[in-house]
């Protein structure tokens, strides 16, 4: 069964978290600090850390740092994926947790449909990747070959196009900015308006279908089967 650690130390949002990831038919596993948060990622493996920054103990950062640096066999998976949940809005702090490691950051109080997508994704992201293929509808790309093909037909991508597709897919169905782009993607992609050329050209090779435009945010690949 997929396994969940929140790391929490506000019974009101533990709760409401732990009670979303039940929702899923997800194991919860709840700790309130950093203590107890890392023998649990030591002793069992989970699939996502739900992690706090604020936590009794310390910062949810420092077990941030130490689950990136311990060496593989340490833990069951230092790769688990974790997406920060803070009050902290700044983006000083955002980007101090990404750079630390983490795979999302999501800002309190938070709005419990965005949290269950972005874990949705993760997860799905991991399972395709451990597979090494993602798949999606009749598009399948390969992230080690940088082999893409569509419908059986195989589809040449720019260097570029295929890491803004690949970000779109991984995070699929957020909607990434520009500026998110450009961050998954290590800037290799140009500048905003770059990106909105390479969204162009991969609309002309696969089709209008795959990638949305979202109004004040920017694109996404919607669910499976999703308008």
């Amino acid at each position: 069964m997929t396994s969940v650690l929140i790391v929490e130390d506000d019974p009101t949002t533990s709760a409401a978290l732990a009670g979303l990831v039940r929702k899923q038919n997800w194991e919860a596993q709840v700790r309130a600090d950093l203590a107890s948060a890392w023998t649990s990622l030591r002793e069992h493996p989970h699939d996502l850390v739900l992690l706090d920054l604020s936590l009794p103990d310390g910062e949810g950062t420092d077990l941030l740092q130490k689950v990136r640096r311990t060496p593989t066999g340490e833990l069951p998976d230092p790769k688990t994926p974790v997406l920060v949940i803070s009050a902290r809005s700044q983006l000083r702090s955002r980007l101090s947790a990404l750079d630390l490691g983490a795979d999302g950051y999501v800002i309190k109080p938070v709005h419990l449909e965005e949290v269950g997508a972005v874990m949705r994704a993760f997860l799905r992201r991991r399972t395709t990747l451990s597979a090494g293929q993602i798949t999606y509808r009749d598009l399948v790309l390969d992230p080690n070959s940088r082999f893409v093909q569509r419908g059986g037909a195989p589809v040449e991508l720019t260097e570029q196009e295929f890491g803004v597709l690949l970000a779109l897919l991984e995070d699929r169905p957020r909607a990434l900015s520009r500026a998110d782009i450009q961050a998954r993607t290590g800037n290799r992609v140009g500048d905003g308006g770059a990106v909105e050329v390479h969204v162009h050209h991969l609309r002309r090779k696969l089709g209008d279908n795959i990638i949305q435009t979202v109004r004040g945010v920017g694109y996404r690949i919607p669910e499976d089967g999703a308008a």
